[in-house]
């Protein structure tokens, strides 16, 4: 006679392997979103060849080589919290699973407000070229957000004592109205747009080694 395993390690094991699965599908669109940030650079095609003719025409992508450059370290920075979040996730619920979907979408079309932003962002065009981009990573840091509330939920709901909020979810939050801020002043100023989400990065570039957001041990 067989003994069939406790109903509770079966749930665990169904859970382990469905926050691994998500994880694995999550990290593989990160890759792929970063991959196709380098199909932006370009080698330029010179009608004379020379020296200062290439030096020119490398100098002249300044402003492809700076936004891929944004988006590499905002995709970075996303893929680092993103690791953190899951940490707290013990359930693949469908829930988690569609909030994580939203985020995953916004992550993997990131090259296009980034290929916008190359192209116009020394045109009279930059402003609205800025406030898109602004305004699409104002989106996704929303869309993270929003992936915050249902990991946290879940574990609330798991641990009812537990009240403390991890650092990451609190500066994600914190991030919203500076994204903001930085869609509405693009049209006054796309370099102060540009500013207020390079002050963002560093900050949580900053403070993601330091960030205590495992969730404590029989809490």
């Amino acid at each position: 006679m067989r003994l069939r395993p406790h109903k509770d390690h079966e749930q665990s094991h169904a859970t382990d392997v469905g926050t691994n699965r998500l994880e694995a599908f999550s990290d593989g669109i990160f890759a792929i979103a970063i991959t196709l940030l380098a199909l932006n650079l370009q080698v330029p095609i010179l009608t004379t060849i020379t020296p200062q003719a290439l030096t020119m025409a490398l100098g002249a992508k300044w402003p492809t080589y700076l936004t891929f450059m944004f988006s590499f370290v905002t995709v970075l920075i996303a893929w680092v919290y993103h690791h953190r979040l899951l940490q707290w996730a013990k359930h693949a619920e469908t829930l988690l699973l569609f909030a994580n979907g939203m985020l995953l979408l916004f992550i993997s079309a990131i090259p296009f407000p980034t290929a916008l932003l190359g192209a116009y962002l020394t045109t009279s065009a930059a402003s609205v070229a800025s406030a898109i981009y602004a305004g699409y990573i104002g989106i996704l840091n929303f869309t993270y957000n929003l992936l915050w509330w249902v990991v946290v939920r879940q574990h609330r709901r798991d641990h009812p004592s537990s009240r403390r909020l991890p650092t990451s979810m609190i500066l994600s939050f914190l991030g919203f109205p500076c994204y903001l801020i930085a869609f509405l002043m693009a049209f006054w100023s796309p370099a102060a747009a540009l500013v207020i989400c390079s002050i963002l990065w560093i900050i949580w570039t900053v403070k993601a080694p330091d960030m205590d957001v495992v969730p404590p041990k029989g809490v």
